[in-house]
Formats: C-alpha cells, sequence, structure tokens
C-alpha cells in the first residue's frame, strides 16, 4: 500500500475528523474509502461502454432510411 501527502483547508480536515468520529472511522478510512469508490466507478463505467459498444457492433438491427417530421411523431 503506498502512502500518499495531501494539503486541506484545516477546517475541511476539522470536520473531516468530527465525522470520521461519529462514524467510528478514521481520515484515513474515509479518503481510502472515497478513492477506491472512485477508481471503482470509474472502472465499471469503462467496462459499461466497451460492452455496449460490442453489443451494438454485434446487432443486426438497422435503422434505415426513416425520417419523420415533428408532425409525425407528435400526431395523436
Amino acid at each position: 500500500m503506498k502512502n500518499i501527502t495531501l494539503s486541506v483547508d484545516e477546517a475541511v480536515l476539522a470536520g473531516a475528523r468530527r465525522y470520521a468520529v461519529e462514524h467510528d472511522s478514521t481520515v484515513n478510512a474515509l479518503v481510502r474509502e472515497y478513492l477506491t469508490r472512485l477508481a471503482s466507478q470509474s472502472e465499471n463505467a469503462r467496462t459499461a461502454r466497451r460492452k455496449i459498444l460490442q453489443l451494438s457492433n454485434k446487432s443486426q438491427a438497422r435503422i434505415g432510411d426513416a425520417r419523420w417530421t415533428r408532425d409525425d411523431l407528435h400526431e395523436r
């Protein structure tokens, strides 16, 4: 595990410490959890985009030359 150094405003750090105590945690654990979640979400989004592209390329569906007017789309 790597160590990092952060510069944080004193008021922000004080608030983070209070939050950590209230949630039986540490500022270090909160930052680690946040960064882990951030990296995971980014990877999940990348995986989802890759899967959508694969499905799109495999799809046999074709839109064709269909053209609609506003009136066609809002016909009642």
